[in-house]
Protein backbone atom coordinates (compact mmCIF):
# COMPACT_ATOMS: atom_id res chain seq x y z
CA UNK A 1 0.00 0.00 0.00
CA UNK A 2 0.80 3.70 -0.61
CA UNK A 3 1.99 5.62 1.84
CA UNK A 4 1.90 9.46 2.44
CA UNK A 5 3.74 11.75 4.45
CA UNK A 6 2.59 14.36 6.91
CA UNK A 7 1.89 18.05 6.00
CA UNK A 8 1.18 20.31 8.02
CA UNK A 9 -2.84 21.81 8.16
CA UNK A 10 -3.22 25.58 8.04
CA UNK A 11 -6.00 27.49 9.58
CA UNK A 12 -8.13 28.43 6.90
CA UNK A 13 -11.52 28.15 5.53
CA UNK A 14 -10.26 25.12 2.68
CA UNK A 15 -11.83 22.14 2.46
CA UNK A 16 -10.01 18.56 2.84
CA UNK A 17 -10.46 15.76 0.62
CA UNK A 18 -13.65 13.64 0.69
CA UNK A 19 -17.61 14.12 1.55
CA UNK A 20 -18.09 16.06 4.87
CA UNK A 21 -17.82 13.47 7.98
CA UNK A 22 -16.35 11.87 10.82
CA UNK A 23 -15.37 8.17 10.93
CA UNK A 24 -15.46 7.55 14.99
CA UNK A 25 -13.80 4.20 16.17
CA UNK A 26 -12.93 2.55 19.29
CA UNK A 27 -15.63 4.28 21.47
CA UNK A 28 -17.79 2.34 23.63
CA UNK A 29 -21.84 2.21 23.08
CA UNK A 30 -22.20 4.26 26.26
CA UNK A 31 -19.65 6.90 25.30
CA UNK A 32 -21.32 7.69 21.90
CA UNK A 33 -23.81 10.56 23.19
CA UNK A 34 -21.58 12.03 24.85
CA UNK A 35 -18.90 12.18 21.88
CA UNK A 36 -22.02 13.56 20.19
CA UNK A 37 -23.10 16.50 22.41
CA UNK A 38 -18.97 17.26 22.58
CA UNK A 39 -19.69 17.78 18.73
CA UNK A 40 -22.77 19.67 19.46
CA UNK A 41 -20.86 21.90 22.12
CA UNK A 42 -18.32 22.59 19.43
CA UNK A 43 -20.96 23.76 16.55
CA UNK A 44 -20.13 20.90 15.03
CA UNK A 45 -23.46 19.37 15.51
CA UNK A 46 -24.52 19.35 11.53
CA UNK A 47 -20.95 16.80 10.90
CA UNK A 48 -22.36 13.14 10.14
CA UNK A 49 -20.59 10.72 12.32
CA UNK A 50 -20.11 7.14 11.46
CA UNK A 51 -19.37 5.09 14.23
CA UNK A 52 -16.99 2.18 13.45
CA UNK A 53 -16.74 -1.49 15.39
CA UNK A 54 -14.31 -4.52 15.35
CA UNK A 55 -16.82 -6.22 12.59
CA UNK A 56 -15.29 -3.02 10.08
CA UNK A 57 -12.03 -3.56 10.70
CA UNK A 58 -11.43 -4.75 6.59
CA UNK A 59 -14.09 -2.18 5.12
CA UNK A 60 -12.43 0.48 3.31
CA UNK A 61 -12.20 4.26 4.64
CA UNK A 62 -14.64 4.73 0.66
CA UNK A 63 -17.44 2.02 2.11
CA UNK A 64 -17.58 3.58 5.82
CA UNK A 65 -17.54 7.39 4.26
CA UNK A 66 -20.65 5.67 2.26
CA UNK A 67 -22.87 4.75 5.42
CA UNK A 68 -25.72 6.56 6.70
CA UNK A 69 -24.96 9.32 9.56
CA UNK A 70 -25.20 7.27 13.24
CA UNK A 71 -24.79 4.51 11.85
CA UNK A 72 -23.20 2.33 13.94
CA UNK A 73 -24.65 4.49 17.00
CA UNK A 74 -24.72 1.61 20.04
CA UNK A 75 -22.60 -0.75 19.26
CA UNK A 76 -18.92 -0.99 21.08
CA UNK A 77 -16.14 -1.09 19.40
CA UNK A 78 -12.80 -2.35 20.81
CA UNK A 79 -11.14 -0.83 17.84
CA UNK A 80 -8.13 1.85 18.41
CA UNK A 81 -9.57 4.66 19.70
CA UNK A 82 -9.72 7.35 16.69
CA UNK A 83 -11.50 9.64 14.98
CA UNK A 84 -10.84 10.34 10.71
CA UNK A 85 -12.18 13.71 9.51
CA UNK A 86 -13.27 13.53 5.56
CA UNK A 87 -14.64 16.79 4.11
CA UNK A 88 -13.46 19.53 7.01
CA UNK A 89 -12.16 22.70 6.70
CA UNK A 90 -9.13 23.16 8.03
CA UNK A 91 -10.70 25.98 10.29
CA UNK A 92 -13.04 23.17 11.83
CA UNK A 93 -9.83 20.34 11.85
CA UNK A 94 -8.23 22.79 14.31
CA UNK A 95 -11.80 23.71 16.48
CA UNK A 96 -12.34 19.98 17.12
CA UNK A 97 -8.59 18.94 18.21
CA UNK A 98 -8.14 21.68 19.99
CA UNK A 99 -11.70 21.48 22.29
CA UNK A 100 -10.75 17.62 22.49
CA UNK A 101 -7.47 18.03 24.17
CA UNK A 102 -8.81 21.17 26.43
CA UNK A 103 -11.39 18.99 27.55
CA UNK A 104 -8.87 16.60 28.77
CA UNK A 105 -10.90 13.62 26.85
CA UNK A 106 -8.80 10.37 26.34
CA UNK A 107 -6.27 9.97 24.16
CA UNK A 108 -7.04 9.41 20.13
CA UNK A 109 -5.39 8.91 17.25
CA UNK A 110 -6.78 11.46 14.15
CA UNK A 111 -6.86 11.43 10.92
CA UNK A 112 -7.55 12.65 7.63
CA UNK A 113 -8.77 11.23 4.25
CA UNK A 114 -6.97 11.31 1.78
CA UNK A 115 -7.41 10.00 -2.23
CA UNK A 116 -4.90 6.98 -0.64
CA UNK A 117 -6.16 6.44 2.39
CA UNK A 118 -9.86 6.06 1.12
CA UNK A 119 -9.09 2.81 -0.34
CA UNK A 120 -7.19 1.45 2.96
CA UNK A 121 -9.09 -0.72 5.19
CA UNK A 122 -10.20 1.09 8.79
CA UNK A 123 -8.06 -1.55 10.28
CA UNK A 124 -4.89 -0.61 8.56
CA UNK A 125 -5.05 2.75 8.62
CA UNK A 126 -5.39 2.16 12.36
CA UNK A 127 -2.15 0.37 12.64
CA UNK A 128 -0.71 2.70 10.57
CA UNK A 129 -1.69 5.57 13.03
CA UNK A 130 -0.69 3.38 16.07
CA UNK A 131 3.10 3.30 14.21
CA UNK A 132 3.44 6.74 13.26
CA UNK A 133 1.73 7.83 16.68
CA UNK A 134 4.63 5.54 18.08
CA UNK A 135 7.36 7.31 15.86
CA UNK A 136 6.25 10.62 17.18
CA UNK A 137 6.63 9.48 20.46
CA UNK A 138 10.20 8.41 20.14
CA UNK A 139 10.96 11.80 19.00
Amino acid sequence: MEHNTFQRVKKTKKRMYGPEKLLVCGYRAAEHENFLEFLDQCGLKKIPVVFVGEKDSNATLKELLGRGDRSGQGEDSGLKRAVIMSGFTQDSLHLLISAYRSANLPPQLWATLTPVSEGWPIGFLLQELEKEAEAMRQK
